[in-house]
């Protein structure tokens, strides 16, 4: 069990403000839809740039990131510059913009392939859902595609709609339905497991992100290799599962070569949290996960996007080391 003090500590990333971020990729959506991708382009280097350089925290999570996954690619960590940072940032407003696209039904279908999709349709056959984790890697939004094009595929996102409440008020305006599939959880409350248990038994899934330690004054987490360094990794998602008792899957999307590609993978066919050992079994899971997360990394450098400091702990916390 390790602990440590809040006030030595970096911010955890639900106090990072997004207001600012999220009001220059506002504008830069309007320029998009009045004149295109191009245009849309020239304007983004200057206020993706500004930000990089009035963000000083968000700009040393990047570049803290980009020398851990660098050597993995070859390329010397010590070579990063601000100039690879500010590309970082690039690929998170493209991400952006085309996650609004997705939810305001701007994306066309053609841009985007499915991988082994086969998975998902062999459990909706079985008439029970499952657990789908996630990361904030890519564009994830895009399984709302599969969504749209087989209505057989329900999804319930979990989202910590505080932190987001200008990013989510922005895609309420693009389309008002949007928020009908997310679901706010702070807590998983026994009420909240019941109602998603009843809506996996119903053939629905339940999408969680795994790469962010919950907002919690006590926060429990498991810590797994990642890129070198260990780093902690929410429980929730695998206490969810093992609750729910149905199967996890892993979903990416990717853009890659002027495409997106959304990668299905089955993670578990279940996930058992047993007395005694408990701790191994959920550290064992954020391991997995991690080495997945890492995989994804490797194949798009620039597609990972939490800007703070990843491998620090925030808060005090209980934590569960793998063996």
């Amino acid at each position: 069990m390790t602990h440590r003090t809040a006030a030595k500590l970096p911010r955890h990333w639900a106090q990072i403000n997004e207001a600012s971020f999220i009001a220059g990729i506002k504008l830069l959506f309007i320029i998009f839809r009045l004149l295109g991708r191009w245009p849309f382009r020239l304007v983004l280097y200057p206020v993706v740039s500004f930000y990089v350089l009035k963000s000083r925290a968000a700009r040393a999570a990047s570049r803290s990131y980009l020398q851990r996954i660098w050597p993995a690619q070859g390329r010397p960590a010590q070579q990063v510059r601000l100039g690879h940072v500010i590309q970082h940032f690039i690929a998170f407003a493209e991400a952006i913009l085309d996650k609004l696209r997705v939810w305001g039904g701007q994306l066309p279908p053609e841009y985007v392939t499915i991988h082994n999709r086969e998975v998902l349709f062999k459990q909706l056959a079985t008439g029970q859902g499952g657990v789908i984790i996630t990361a904030h890697i890519g564009n994830v939004e895009l399984c709302r595609m599969m969504s749209q094009r087989n209505h057989q595929v329900k999804l319930t996102v979990l989202v910590h709609t505080k932190h987001a409440a200008a990013f989510n008020r922005l895609l309420a305006e693009l389309n008002p339905n949007s928020q009908l599939n997310l679901l706010q959880v702070t807590d998983m409350t026994p009420d909240m497991a019941m109602r998603l248990s009843e809506r996996v038994q119903r053939g629905e899934f339940v999408v969680i992100a795994a790469d962010r330690v919950p907002v919690s004054p006590n926060p429990r987490v498991a810590y797994a290799d990642f890129l070198g360094a260990r780093a902690p990794f929410p429980i929730g998602p695998y206490v969810l599962a093992n609750a729910l008792q149905c199967p996890v899957y892993l979903v990416v999307g990717l853009a890659r070569q002027g495409r997106y590609h959304i990668h299905f993978e089955l993670f578990s066919e279940q996930i058992k949290l047993p007395r005694g050992q408990r701790e191994q079994a959920l550290a064992t899971q954020a391991q997995h996960y991690a080495e997945r997360l890492e995989h994804y990394c490797r194949l798009a450098p620039l597609q990972w996007f939490n800007f703070y400091d990843f491998w620090a702990m925030p808060q005090s916390v209980t934590t569960h080391d793998h063996p």
